[in-house]
């Protein structure tokens, strides 16, 4: 917190669609920022180095990006919330090449993250101001090998992008054998995170979730990576990865992701809810 107040006088701000949207320097890295929505963090950008990704989540999903496919091979990428755009330039890094569709309804939060934070030289983003389910009605079938959901509106996910239905539109976009990774926030006893993955079972024949253990055991709020697909996973290859992360993360495979369900129900559109609001206090 004393890091904000030293440099309260460099961040850039402007009100959006969703709130204030605040730039903060990074104090240790010169062209690193991180993005606020009313005091919630959003993302964190390298500038000189977009392969870096600040926070623990995306890290993970780049994880994901990184194991999908033979380094530097293209993918077709649809990302479901843009924040400032972090996945998207990493993709567009590590994937040249790529063709990438981000459905981010905010334009004006669009407009200032792409006016300080300019996207790589050749990166292939489009950028449509749309919500999640409406730009998934728009986009052609089989046109996507990764979708991603990172949604989120004053800190959690609406309801309408948490149900059943709403993983049926996703599964229409994607390719035979491509692959759904979303980012789950929930804490206590996780049962928004249960229903979550209860559903993507319902709908996909296989499913992984990484998560921290702290996290699992209802200890502290935090961040779970749905994985879903129909085919096959690269699980080896991503628990390599997650081994290699400073903080401990499991990875749920199988029985002990059927386990973890503990019998919750399929959420559809009529039962769904947002997620939980974050902890009062919690990034004071």
């Amino acid at each position: 917190m004393a890091r904000r107040g030293r440099q309260a006088a460099e961040t850039t701000t402007a009100q959006v669609a969703g709130g204030r949207a605040e730039l903060l320097p990074d104090a240790d890295r010169a062209e690193a920022w991180e993005l606020l929505l009313d005091g919630a963090p959003q993302s964190h950008v390298d500038l000189a180095e977009p392969t870096r990704l600040g926070f623990e989540y995306q890290r993970r999903l780049g994880h994901v990006i990184d194991v999908l496919a033979p380094p530097r091979a293209p993918l077709r990428v649809v990302h479901l919330g843009g924040g400032a755009l972090t996945l998207a330039r990493y993709v567009a890094v590590t994937r040249p090449r790529s063709g990438q569709q981000v459905a981010e309804p905010d334009a004006a939060l669009t407009e200032f993250v792409r006016r300080h934070l300019p996207l790589p030289a050749g990166a292939r983003v489009k950028v449509r101001a749309l919500d999640a389910r409406e730009a998934l009605g728009r986009l052609p079938e089989h046109s996507a090998d990764l979708v991603i959901a990172d949604i989120f509106a004053h800190a959690r996910t609406p309801a309408h992008c948490a149900s059943a239905e709403f993983l049926d539109a996703v599964r229409r976009v994607l390719t035979p054998g491509g692959t759904y990774a979303a980012n789950i926030t929930d804490g206590g006893p996780l049962t928004h995170l249960r229903g979550q993955t209860a559903t993507a079972l319902s709908r996909f024949g296989t499913a992984a979730l990484s998560i921290a253990p702290a996290v699992l055991r209802g200890r502290r709020y935090g961040n779970g990576i749905l994985l879903a697909a129909d085919g096959p996973l690269p699980l080896d290859a991503l628990r390599q990865r997650l081994a290699r992360e400073p903080q401990p993360t499991r990875l749920l495979t199988d029985t002990a992701l059927q386990d973890f369900t503990a019998g919750a129900p399929v959420v559809t559109d009529a039962t769904a809810q947002p997620s939980p609001a974050p902890p009062e206090g919690l990034f004071d």
